[in-house]
């Protein structure tokens, strides 16, 4: 678990994360409302140098942010509003899984199935401030290489 304090260690934090990212890899992100899912995404996306800028995409459902340099377009999902799977069906992330990453709010228990390999990133709020508690949890072997369940950091390269 990692406590971080505010929406700018969340950003960096995301921005470091996108240093280990790689075209295949699904997010599933998971945690109250205004939790900072949004605002991890921003910093994952400053990391991975995508055309912004990053919101929420919960009317959309879906936004594909193209590459700045020659690296993955970040596919960022909102399935807050999707009933289940047969509407995230509907949304093809199969189709661009392997090129992109994909990173979705609200994805617990809707996405799962589309990789064996993802990463589980859990968000809490810390009572009486701005401080958020992470928590990873990495599934399959492409998180293998250094990846404990709860690190406290994402691991430098």
């Amino acid at each position: 678990m990692t406590r971080l304090a505010t929406p700018e260690d969340m950003r960096a934090y995301g921005a470091r994360l996108a240093a280990r990212l790689r075209p295949g890899d699904l997010l599933v992100l998971s945690g109250p409302l205004g939790a900072g899912k949004t605002t991890l995404v921003q910093g994952i996306a400053e990391g991975l140098k995508v055309r912004g800028p990053i919101t929420s995409p919960t009317f959309v459902i879906a936004r594909v942010h193209p590459s700045l340099r020659q690296g993955p377009p970040l596919v960022h999902v909102d399935a807050y509003r999707l009933g289940g799977d047969l509407e995230v069906d509907d949304l093809d992330l199969d189709a661009s899984l392997e090129d992109s990453v994909t990173v979705v709010e609200w994805g617990e228990g809707l996405v799962e199935g589309l990789a064996e390999d993802r990463l589980e990133i859990h968000i809490d709020r810390e009572a009486g401030d701005e401080a958020r508690i992470v928590t990873l949890r990495a599934v399959g072997s492409r998180w293998s290489d250094g990846w404990s369940d709860t690190p406290s950091d994402p691991p430098e390269e």
